[in-house]
């Protein structure tokens, strides 16, 4: 029995002893947190965890320190593991607060919203909640306009685009018709040109026939005159004896 109930003395001073050391990690954490000098406080929460993880200052204040460093969804994550160690409302509510500013700053609007109203359905006298549950509708309605405003702007440039290129179809096209029709007319010219050429060959030919006609004429008349000549000319006899 003496045995049994050192037993038990031993393992509670380990445990209290265990607690201090879990204590003194999440205070020390605390301070670094103060200092702003959250990676250190971070390893001081880890190391608390690590010691024991259903403690929920650890898990909650591991959340605070990455959100202070920007890590918005392991903060989130943290946040979420420090629910599961805590039945009161209003620890409840500060961690969807704190989730909510997470989302908040991911420009994850309509989630931050829905952490809010958790927030307030366990405690509806938060001021702070209300603020930034206006804020976040706000920047909602900023996000759904301008999203409008895009898919307007875009529509215009689409539109605006086909237009260029109807226009650009139909310039085109007028290009081509002229260069088509300039090209009738240069096959014109040149099928008028050919002709004309072709005429003026013909007529050279024609006068050339004409000038080797009334060559052909000019070389008869002076054969003939030559053949007059030699007939009216008299024909030398023999010496009669």
């Amino acid at each position: 029995m003496k045995k049994i109930i050192a037993w038990l003395i031993i393992m509670l001073l380990n445990g209290m002893v265990a607690a201090q050391s879990v204590r003194n990690l999440i205070n020390e954490g605390a301070e670094l947190y103060k200092e702003k000098k959250y990676t250190e406080a971070e390893v001081n929460f880890k190391k608390s965890l690590e010691k024991k993880n259903d403690f929920f200052e650890g898990h909650f204040n591991l959340g605070d320190a990455y959100y202070k460093q920007s890590r918005y969804d392991e903060a989130i994550q943290s946040f979420k593991n420090a629910l599961s160690f805590t039945d009161d409302k209003l620890r409840k509510a500060k961690i969807y607060h704190n989730i909510g500013n997470s989302l908040l700053k991911s420009e994850k609007y309509n989630e931050s919203i829905e952490a809010y109203k958790n927030a307030l359905k366990l405690n509806p006298n938060d001021l702070e909640t209300k603020y930034n549950l206006s804020y976040a509708l706000n920047k909602l309605k900023q996000q759904q306009n301008q999203n409008q405003n895009q898919n307007k702007n875009q529509n215009n440039d689409q539109n605006k685009d086909k237009n260029q290129e109807q226009n650009n179809n139909q310039n085109q096209d007028k290009e081509q018709n002229n260069k088509n029709n300039q090209d009738k007319d240069r096959d014109k010219k040149d099928q008028q040109n050919q002709k004309q050429q072709q005429q003026q060959r013909n007529q050279i030919s024609k006068e050339e026939a004409q000038r080797i006609l009334e060559a052909l004429k000019d070389n008869e008349k002076e054969l003939q005159k030559k053949l007059r000549k030699m007939q009216g000319k008299p024909v030398k006899t023999e010496k009669d004896w």
